[in-house]
């Protein structure tokens, strides 16, 4: 059965617009009801309004890209299990203007002139190809060679080692549970070691230590420990922090931060380190006002 939004009316009110509409007679108004030149012109305008439409529908796309939400294509199989290749991602460009990037996020960085890429995109040949690459990637539809995409495991201030007696990565003595998240090997259902390389890290300030969760394929901050900056991401550089998987439909999921990482050890620990220079400075000025105070009481 439809409803009255679907079309249907009352039958009187039926009735009345049947005898209304019959052939060669007006309506209420004295009008004749539209005729084919009418809705020829109608049809028109609709086709002449589309590209308009079209038009604003890409600018309020590309705005709400630059400034809010943003789609990426993912490449490589250095996030898997969590990312596949071929997964397109929802990256909120916001968030980090409220609150500060966390351990545990999933963030994506532009590493252009400070990592390689890992994925060689070849360029296109010709000019149209050249432009519907450019909006491919723009919007997340395509592979853009020069942003990446890790979790964080390190912030500002962290020491990160690996590993500790049981094979596992600490930040700031702590160990992580990271079996939640690794990719496991389908073959024997068993998760990647945190790291076949040992290292220890004490990660600067404005810098990121970064791993990605399949670690035997990625190359990540472990990798680029010969670089300029250590291995470490500039924060400067991060776009936004991957939050939801949109495409394909049997993947859609949220990218929550794993609970390993809520351990109050970590932030404790973490705590400490900034007070340290403040506490060795209070320390210092001790002496300092003491002798001020003594020279002051002289003759």
């Amino acid at each position: 059965m439809r409803s009255e939004a679907e079309g249907a009316v009352p039958e009187e009110e039926e009735a009345v617009s049947s005898d209304q509409d019959s052939p060669g007679k007006d309506d209420s108004s004295g009008k004749q009801p539209p005729g084919k030149d009418e809705r020829k012109k109608k049809q028109g305008s609709f086709w002449k309004e589309l590209p308009i439409l079209v038009g604003v529908a890409l600018v309020l796309a590309l705005v709400i890209k630059a400034f809010a939400v943003q789609a990426f294509y993912i490449p490589s199989g250095s996030m898997e299990n969590t990312l596949q290749i071929g997964d397109r991602v929802l990256v909120n460009k916001i968030v980090y203007h409220t609150r500060d990037i966390k351990r545990g996020d999933i963030v994506v960085f532009n590493g252009l002139d400070s990592w390689d890429p890992e994925v060689q995109v070849e360029e296109p040949g010709n000019p149209v190809s050249k432009v519907l690459r450019a909006i491919g990637g723009a919007f997340g539809v395509a592979p853009n060679e020069k942003d990446y995409i890790k979790r964080v495991i390190g912030i500002p201030g962290d020491k990160v080692k690996c590993c500790d007696a049981k094979g596992r990565v600490t930040v700031n003595g702590t160990p992580l549970d990271e079996k939640s998240y690794l990719f496991t090997d389908p073959a024997t259902g068993e998760p990647n070691k945190p790291s076949n390389d040992p290292f220890e890290v004490t990660v600067k300030p404005g810098q990121l230590w970064v791993m990605g969760d399949h670690r035997e394929l990625s190359y990540d901050s472990r990798s680029h420990r010969g670089d300029p900056g250590g291995g470490a991401v500039p924060v400067s550089r991060v776009i936004g922090r991957a939050f939801f998987v949109v495409w394909p439909l049997n993947r859609i999921d949220n990218l929550p931060i794993p609970d390993t990482y809520e351990q109050p050890a970590l932030n404790a620990a973490a705590a400490v380190l900034p007070a340290t220079p403040i506490a060795l400075g209070l320390v210092g000025a001790v002496p300092i006002i003491y002798l001020r105070r003594r020279l002051r009481r002289r003759p």
